[in-house]
C-alpha cells in the first residue's frame, strides 16, 4: 500500500498537519499543496511541497498528476479563503481526477453536512443549526460540496467530523452513517482512519461520522 502516492490538500491545517505526519511516518510518498510553505516545519525524502491555491484548476491538476489518491483536509484557513472555497476546490479536484483517470478521493467536512439517510439526535441537530446561524455561507457551501460529490463518478468518502482535538493521542473510535454520538475526534485518530481508508473501501460513496468513544 505504501506504493500509493498521495496528493494532500490542506496539509498545514488543524487536521492536515497530523495527516501529513502520519502518512510520512508510514513512508507514503506525498505531494502537499499549501499556500504558505513556511508552515511545514520539517523535511522528508517522501515529501514534495507545491505552493499554490486549490481554487486554481491548473495548480490542482499539476498537484494530482502522478498521484494515486487525493486527500483533502481543506478548511477556511488563516487568512481565510473565500467562503465558497469548498465547492470551488471540489469541482477542480473532480475535473482533474477524471481527466487523469483517478478514482479514490477522501475528504473532510463537518457534522453539519446532511445526508439522505441521516437520523441526527437533538445534540447533532443543534450543532448543525448553530453552524448555519453563525457561518451560513460556508456551511451551505459544505452541503453543496457533498451534493457535487454524490453526482461524481469518483470513489469518494466524505468524513464528517465533530470538534478536532490537536493531539497525538489515539483512543477508541466510533463510526456511523446516520448520527454522530461523540463530541470530538483526536487528530491522530482521524489521520489513522484516513490511512485505513486507503485499503478499506467500505465507506466508498458514503459520508461517515467518526468520533472518539
Amino acid at each position: 500500500m505504501q506504493d500509493l502516492k498521495i496528493a494532500l490538500i490542506g496539509a498545514t491545517g488543524k487536521a492536515g498537519t497530523y495527516i501529513l505526519k502520519a502518512l510520512l511516518a508510514q513512508n507514503f510518498p506525498v505531494k502537499a499543496l499549501v499556500r504558505n510553505p513556511e508552515k511545514i516545519k520539517f523535511n522528508h525524502s517522501a515529501l514534495t511541497v507545491t505552493t499554490g491555491d486549490v481554487g486554481d484548476s491548473d495548480v490542482v491538476r499539476g498537484l494530482i498528476n502522478g498521484c494515486d489518491v487525493v486527500i483533502s483536509a481543506l478548511g477556511l484557513g488563516n487568512p481565510a479563503s473565500e467562503k465558497t472555497i469548498f465547492t470551488q476546490s471540489t469541482v477542480n479536484i473532480i475535473t482533474a481526477m477524471e481527466w487523469l483517470g483517478l478514482k479514490r478521493y477522501i475528504a473532510l467536512t463537518g457534522l453539519n453536512v446532511d445526508a439522505p439517510l441521516d437520523n441526527k439526535d437533538e445534540k447533532t441537530r443543534l450543532a448543525t443549526q448553530w453552524m448555519y446561524d453563525h457561518f451560513p455561507v460556508s456551511t451551505a457551501n459544505r452541503q453543496k460540496e457533498y451534493d457535487i460529490l454524490t453526482e461524481s463518478k469518483l470513489d469518494w468518502t466524505l468524513i464528517r467530523l465533530p470538534l478536532i482535538m490537536q493531539t497525538d493521542e489515539q483512543t477508541p473510535m466510533g463510526t456511523g452513517l446516520i448520527n454522530c454520538t461523540g463530541d470530538q475526534i483526536n487528530a491522530a485518530s482521524l489521520a489513522q482512519f484516513i490511512i485505513d481508508q486507503l485499503k478499506d473501501l467500505s465507506f466508498t460513496k458514503q459520508a461517515p461520522f467518526i468520533w472518539n468513544s
